[in-house]
């Protein structure tokens, strides 16, 4: 009985690893170093015979191959799960550098043939030899003390921090990669510390690039093979142009260390001694150096920098009164995506416009923010005619060309008709609101003064003679009010006909209301709600004090007028960074502080500007 349950559970086994799809494919590492041994496996997930190999032209075959088989059965909530696989290993040796890809082997698995993936393998030059000077250098500190060895180890050649940077030279708003790169050789990092001390990145707006884990890789860097980790990376976006500073950062890693101590043992030749040893690593600043955009540029710019492209569409061009039309545009490509402003639709008169809706669906990669921003306009139609929607124009400066670019999307032309029946509905809908049967029941909520002709109570109105004191004084006490109310609030009905000296003695005012709302979302921690609040503080106030709309300002449209108002380059320089700050943060909050800073110095901006004569 024992032998036939036995039997059963193998057969079962056997026919349920046989039922898996064939799984066949070669692995290798993807870097190796002329000279050195590398293993290269077949691995197939049911048992196979015939192994057929690729011919290794490219690299010296060493031995090979061992074949093994493992296999494995789990029982979990009563469900059986096996697994099996057979792999062939070969170890071969590179012989000169480059790239090169091993092709596809071939294997027979139950009388059919399958190929496996072909494997392709960089191979870096091998580690230059040190001069007769290092050599004997190294000799030195192989009889030196524990203090020395350790020194050597951790030493600046054997583990370092490179910050490398995509450019060097770049325009405004042009994005750069940043990274910190960790190179160790001979040395084993058993981890990272928490002790990071990153710069500030004065003068760029940051957006950071997420990293799920660090993973190490061979680079062949200065003459010598390291180990590579990427420690951190960023994209950055110059806000102003010179030169700008990125200062050194500084990482921290935990090494484990070889010793060798006075007293030894048996255990300590075989196993050897290890020590963690705590290192500062720093990485070196660099400079950017950062052009102006050129002059010259067109009139629907309002800072897009990169490479891009539009498309429109509208739902119809054939519609009646009170249907809505909706236009789309997509801006799609690569750049400071989400610096992009909304273009404005120019609506005829006759047309109620409404908010558009903007859809961001943006991706950050290495190589800068790509991506599309949807934009969906609804206006509807009050009147009837023929309306011309104007073409839009979008103008931004294209990175690889090295000039101002303007997009336009077609001009629509729409024909409008009546719609049937607008003013028979509108009296329709009022008829059918105020019917009869709301008017009784008015009637019987209300008690009436003169309900029944037997009362015996009757009312009749004062008669107003013509000529008599009473008659004048209805006409003229009315009339001199008048006078003295506008000799009274001349002076105030003056000033509010003045639209743009009133917006200009509330520009304080309303940005003091903002910067309050802010100051709440701060306390609350609303970064999102916190940045706009103080965008729109600072740029209504400049809209007010400037008398400029809103939709007409930009960055480089306040500069200018400040600069022809005689306002310092320093303050101008601020304006820009706080409104280009808290533009950037709604979509990359920063932490706390640099929100309490950016509140404050966007009160101390409008409270200088209030000094100056605009």
């Amino acid at each position: 009985m024992r032998k036939i349950l036995y039997i059963t559970l193998l057969l079962s086994i056997t026919l349920s690893v046989c039922a898996e799809e064939v799984e066949f494919r070669a692995q290798a590492p993807s870097q190796v170093v002329v000279g050195k041994p590398f293993q290269l496996t077949y691995s197939v997930n049911q048992r196979a015979k015939d192994l057929q190999a690729p011919e290794f032209a490219d690299f010296d075959y060493l031995a090979g191959p061992y074949t093994s088989q493992s296999s494995s059965t789990s029982f979990i909530n009563g469900k059986r799960t096996s697994t099996f696989q057979q792999t062939y290993t070969y170890t071969l040796m590179a012989t000169k550098e480059g790239s090169f890809t091993l092709p596809p082997a071939k294997v027979t698995v139950s009388g059919e043939q399958y190929t496996s993936n072909g494997v392709r393998i960089t191979v870096l030059p091998a580690d230059e030899q040190p001069t007769s000077s290092s050599q004997s250098s190294t000799a030195g500190r192989q009889t030196a003390s524990q203090s020395s060895q350790t020194s050597a180890q951790t030493s600046s050649e054997n583990i370092f921090v490179r910050t490398i940077v995509s450019k060097t030279k770049v325009h405004e708003q042009e994005a750069i990669l940043l990274s910190y790169k960790l190179y160790f050789a001979g040395v084993d990092v058993a981890q990272l510390t928490n002790n990071t001390k990153l710069p500030e990145y004065t003068g760029f707006l940051k957006q950071d690039i997420e990293q799920s884990e660090i993973q190490t890789e061979l680079e062949h860097y200065n003459g010598r093979n390291y180990q590579t980790a990427t420690l951190y990376r960023t994209l950055l976006y110059p806000q102003h142009s010179g030169d700008i500073v990125i200062d050194p950062a500084t990482f921290e890693a935990v090494l484990r260390v070889q010793t060798r101590s006075q007293v030894r043992s048996i255990f300590d030749d075989f196993f050897g001694s290890y020590t963690n040893v705590t290192k500062a690593l720093k990485a070196p600043g660099v400079t950017i150096h950062v052009s102006a955009l050129p002059s010259g540029k067109p009139a629907g710019f309002s800072g897009g920098v990169g490479r891009f492209t539009m498309a429109s569409s509208i739902s119809s061009t054939e519609l009646k009164t009170n249907e809505a039309v909706t236009i789309k545009i997509d801006i799609q490509g690569s750049g400071n995506m989400k610096l992009l402003k909304t273009p404005a639709i120019d609506w005829p008169e006759g047309f109620e416009a409404y908010d558009p809706k903007v859809n961001n669906n943006f991706k950050t990669t290495t190589s800068g923010v790509s991506g599309k921003k949807e934009i969906e306009y609804l206006a509807i139609p009050r009147a009837s005619g023929e309306y011309v929607i104007p073409a839009i124009a979008y103008s931004y400066f294209d990175t690889q060309d090295n000039q101002y670019k303007t997009l336009t999307t077609p001009e629509y032309t729409l024909h409008v008709t009546k719609g049937a029946g607008s003013d028979e509905a509108t009296q329709a809908i009022v008829q059918n609101f105020v019917n009869k049967e709301d008017v009784q029941q008015f009637g019987s909520d209300i008690r009436y003064i003169h309900s029944s002709e037997h009362s015996g109570v009757s009312y009749q109105p004062a008669k107003l003679v013509f000529g008599s004191l009473r008659y004048w004084l209805y006409y003229l006490i009315p009339l001199l009010i008048a006078i003295v109310l506008l000799v009274i609030f001349r002076k105030q009905i003056r000033e509010n006909a003045d639209i743009t000296r009133v917006r200009y003695k509330r520009a304080n005012k309303v940005a003091q209301k903002r910067l309050k709302a802010a100051s709440k979302l701060l306390a609350e921690g609303n970064k999102a709600s916190f940045y706009e609040e103080i965008e729109r503080a600072a740029v209504s106030y400049l809209s007010d004090r400037l008398s400029i709309p809103t939709a007409d300002l930009s960055k480089d449209t306040i500069a200018e007028i400040l600069h022809t108002k005689h306002v310092p380059d320093e303050l101008i320089t601020e304006v820009k960074n706080v409104i280009a700050t808290a533009e950037f943060a709604r979509y990359a909050p920063s932490a706390d502080s640099q929100m309490q800073l950016l509140y404050d110095r966007t009160t101390e901006i409008i409270n200088q500007l209030e000094n100056q004569k605009l």
